[in-house]
């Protein structure tokens, strides 16, 4: 986190200030979507002294840590998603901070605002750990090397390395010039207590790119003058020559916080010849040598800037999207679409494991999106063809479900009502991602009766009912501003909470299924596809189940 520049003294002879940099990157709560809309029966710190610690940048809450043990795969692509989807949104400029900006902002955090060193350390080597996760998959990236430095620095990636474990990763511990305050040796007691390694630095001066997947640069802050002594100059340089490597397949990524060791805070890499990292974790704002870094991966993590703060340094920062603690920040990487590819891992999907009904099966995954905490487990691709034999496809909710079939609501107007009016034949695509997996279910749509749709539409908040009433959907209109205008009088018509009448032409269409495929993705593309097809068997019809081959 940020840190104030001045006042630098030398610790186990290297050269630092009394401060340092450490900040939060991530933060994402995962919580299950309540079910009660889907109308489907089987539903239902103490303050430290500031001249006894060094002042330290403040982090926010980290809302749910990960479980011990391991965070899933699902998780950690949801978890990178997230922040992927916020590239767009972070492209605006961005301030940079001046050293001097930065100092004086982390003693103003750490004066009125009260953090304490530790609760601030804790929050920032979790949102490092999460950085890692975001961007780096467990099954390509196991082993984690973690370089910490004698200050707060060290302190962020001890702590780094305790989260990575419980992420399930192996973390191993580079930590040359131990600083001996309680806070400081208690992490080291912790990570001991993990039987996380601590490596001497002469064992890592020889093939590092054969030993470890990523590497964590938390050695020196912004604060950090002078040139670095050892073992900490030759740990640098080992990293210089890693970066410089030709082929990055087969080095190991180097992750920095705030700054790369060794850069200045202002002008970057002075000399050309510094470390050049793959990611960059930007904290509260990115620091002015930031605008040199040319990695692939940058972030800006910290949202806790206060207003005052904001207004008296002119900070222009992206906004966070929903309760979100980053957001990636300058050009989202350059990317070879032909090379992107997940190597799933899942639990196998095999026909003596299955329901012998696929509804019962439908409703077995369906109860796991939800348990998982998925966002909207109910949205599902609906795809149409019209009587000329050209197909439609667009999202809509799932809003009931039995033996009968799929339900949802829609306006008649619209065209996949149209579709269905001339071909009543369609098909449904649930995608649950975080789980690698997708149903699919073809057959043929209905409308619900007008009492079904009635007591939907009554279900639902006025503000729905009354948007339902304003949008002619798919037809062409000027503007936003005539949907804002009709609902605004509607809204007025009905101000006095009386009866809201369904149109006419707003109801649901059920598909009753006769084809159900269950996919669950498996490693090297060799994926669990079960099918559910009717055929006839005397006077009943039954479902009989085949596997597909991927």
């Amino acid at each position: 986190m940020l840190a104030a520049a001045s006042k630098i003294r030398t610790i186990s002879g290297v050269a630092t200030t009394t401060a340092s940099r450490a900040m939060p990157f991530f933060l994402s709560t995962f919580s299950a979507p309540t079910t009660a809309a889907l109308s489907v029966p089987w539903l239902c710190p103490t303050r430290q002294n500031p001249s006894t610690h060094p002042p330290r940048r403040p982090l926010a809450f980290f809302a749910a840590a990960a479980p011990s043990g391991a965070l899933s795969p699902s998780l950690r692509r949801s978890m990178a998603s997230l922040a992927a989807s916020t590239a767009a949104a972070a492209a605006a400029e961005v301030t940079h901070l001046s050293q001097r900006d930065a100092a004086e902002i982390d003693e103003q955090l750490m004066g009125p605002l009260g953090f304490s060193v530790d609760q601030l350390m804790e929050l920032a080597g979790l949102s490092v750990a999460a950085a890692v996760a975001e961007v780096y998959k467990l099954s390509e990236h196991t082993r984690v090397l973690i370089i910490c430095g004698p200050g707060n620095n060290g302190g962020d990636g001890l702590v780094a390395a305790r989260h990575l474990y419980h992420f399930g990763y192996k973390p191993f511990v580079c930590y040359p010039k131990r600083t001996a305050k309680p806070l400081y040796s208690g992490l080291v007691t912790q990570l001991e207590s993990l039987d996380i390694p601590f490596v001497p630095v002469e064992d890592l001066l020889h093939d590092l790119a054969g030993q470890f997947d990523i590497v964590i640069d938390a050695m020196f802050g912004f604060s950090f003058h002078g040139t670095p002594r050892p073992p900490f100059d030759d740990l640098v340089q080992m990293l210089v020559s890693l970066s410089v490597t030709d082929d990055s397949a087969k080095r190991p990524p180097i992750v920095s916080v705030d700054i790369p060791s060794g850069w200045h805070v202002e002008e970057g890499d002075v000399n050309g010849g510094g470390i050049k990292p793959d990611m960059l974790v930007s904290l509260t704002a990115p620091k002015l040598c930031a605008k040199k870094f040319t990695g692939p991966h940058h972030f800006l993590g910290g949202r806790f800037v206060p207003p005052p703060i904001s207004t008296k340094y002119g900070l222009e920062l992206p906004p966070y999207p929903g309760t979100s603690m980053c957001v990636r920040i300058g050009k989202a990487p350059s990317v070879d679409i032909s090379s992107l590819r997940e190597n799933y891992i899942s639990p196998e999907l095999l026909e003596n494991q299955v329901m012998p009904d696929p509804f019962d099966q439908f409703r077995r995954w369906f109860d796991e999106a939800v348990t998982a905490g998925l966002r909207e487990p109910n949205a599902m691709a609906l795809t149409t063809v019209n009587k000329a034999g050209k197909p439609s496809s667009r999202m809509v909710l799932l809003k009931g479900v039995d033996k009968h079939g799929f339900v949802w609501y829609t306006n008649y107007g619209s065209r996949k009502a149209h579709d269905l009016s001339e071909n009543s034949d369609a098909a449904l695509l649930f995608y649950w991602n975080e789980m690698n997996r997708q149903v699919r279910v073809e057959g043929l749509v209905q409308k619900v009766s007008e009492e079904e749709s009635e007591k939907y539409f009554h279900s639902r908040p006025r503000g729905s009912q009354l948007g339902a009433i304003v949008s002619k959907q798919s037809t062409v209109i000027s503007g936003r501003d005539v949907l804002q205008h009709a609902y605004k009088e509607l809204e007025e018509k009905y101000s006095d909470g009386s009866f809201i009448p369904k149109p006419d032409y707003w109801g649901g269409y059920r598909l009753t299924p006769n084809f159900f495929e269950f996919w669950q993705g498996q490693q090297s593309r060799l994926h669990d596809r079960l099918q559910y097809s009717q055929r006839e068997v005397g006077a009943s019809t039954v479902w009989q189940i085949e596997r597909l081959a991927p």
